[in-house]
């Protein structure tokens, strides 16, 4: 004998629809909890999560009065929810629709002027050519940078530029050594150490 199969989500929710559709009228959770099951096959446990889905859908109302909440759904109320969504996805078809025509339109007129022709492809081979014949003259021209007398005096004014900047730096930190051995009395070793200055740190020659 096969098991009996259990209802899905949606049977629960179609069930639950039909005991408010059918009476029109209005429930506490308690009710439901005691007609669904014994009405429409609705386990007891899963009755408040049915009636919790189907009001976040706004397919059930649901309204504090008192201490109690009440649930009532009439048959309209589906039909004005199915109403809004398809307003909804229509709304939005329209609004993809309206962008394709925009998409559409921008593509037609940057293709103007690149229409497929002998003569555009012939200028677009030359240009790839010429691209090609640039790049291999660029790589030939720095073969021979490094006897560009430009260049060296360039890299020789560079070079004593970055002496200056170290020989500045090592000056303040000569002062800031001398600073810290008056101040604090520390020798040296212990400066270099807790600074990580080497030992052999010393002016460039310029």
């Amino acid at each position: 004998m096969s098991k009996k199969r259990g209802l899905s989500a949606d049977e629960k929710r179609t069930r639950m629809l039909e005991i408010f559709h059918q009476s029109k009228d209005f429930y506490q959770l308690k009710e439901l909890e005691k007609i669904a099951p014994k009405e429409k096959g609705i386990t007891m446990q899963s009755v408040k999560e049915v009636v919790q889905s189907l009001v976040d859908d706004h397919l059930v109302d649901s309204e504090k009065i008192g201490t109690s909440i009440y649930f009532w759904s009439f048959p309209s109320k589906e039909k004005n929810a199915k109403k809004r969504k398809l307003i909804d996805l229509q709304n939005d078809l329209d609004e993809t629709v309206k962008k394709l025509k925009k998409t559409t339109d921008s593509i037609t007129l940057e293709s103007v002027g690149r229409e497929p022709s002998d003569e555009r492809t012939q200028l677009l081979a030359a240009l790839d050519q010429l691209t090609k014949e640039e790049k291999e003259i660029i790589k030939e021209l720095q073969k021979y940078r490094d006897s560009d007398p430009e260049y060296i005096e360039k890299i020789k004014n560079e070079i004593e530029d970055l002496k200056h900047a170290i020989n500045r730096w090592t000056e303040n930190i000569y002062i800031l050594k001398s600073y810290m051995k008056n101040t604090f009395q520390m020798d040296n070793e212990a400066i270099e150490q807790n600074f990580n200055i080497p030992p052999d740190m010393d002016y460039m020659e310029e």
